[in-house]
Order: C-alpha cells, then structure tokens, then sequence
C-alpha cells in the first residue's frame, strides 16, 4: 500500500514537470515569433538564439537580464526604444517575449 502512494505521487510529480515543460516550449515558440516579428526586436537588437545581429539596441547576449527587469523595459521602453506596454503589445505578448529573452540570451 505505501508502495503505491509513493508511486502515485511520483507520477503524479512526473505528469506535472511534464506539462510545465510543454508549456514552457510553447512559450519559447511563440516568444520567437513575438520577438522576430510581432515586436520586431530583431531589427534593433543582437540575440543568437533568434538569429538577429542588429546593433541600435544592446547586444542581449552581453547582458545578465531577469525576466522581471525585460518586462520592465518591455512594457515602459527606454532610451530609444519604445514603450511596448502603451498599445503595441498585450500584457501576455510581452510576458511571453519576456520569458523568451530571459532564457535565451547567451545561448
């Protein structure tokens, strides 16, 4: 009996890294697109893992960024970059781009 409680409860555990993987994938998926095209953060900033090498904006690869100091940027804007957050982009767009960004630069 102990032995199926534990079976269950590490398959339960299983099932629920299994579904945040396959969400964080389609996360990844659609922060690729947000940044290539919807955004257009490729025309202004180098980041390998998108295949951009722009040089307007900074070089994302260089930069230990947090997801919450991307969204921050996102949202508000900064120097030159514009404020995504002001109608350009959906709450969920940028904290998908956010996501995106943060776990890919340097890679």
């Amino acid at each position: 009996m102990k032995i199926s409680k534990f079976l269950l409860i590490i398959l339960f555990i299983f099932t629920i890294n299994i579904q945040n993987l396959l969400a964080d994938d389609a996360k990844m998926i659609e922060g690729i697109k947000i940044f290539n095209e919807t955004a257009g953060c490729a025309a202004c900033h180098t980041l390998k893992a998108a295949g951009s090498e722009a040089n307007i904006g900074p070089n994302l690869d260089t930069l230990n960024l947090t997801e919450e100091y991307i969204k921050e940027i996102v949202t508000r804007g900064g120097g030159v970059m514009p404020a995504y957050g002001e109608g350009i982009l959906t709450k969920e767009e940028i904290d998908i781009v956010s996501f995106y960004v943060a776990n890919s630069v340097g890679k």
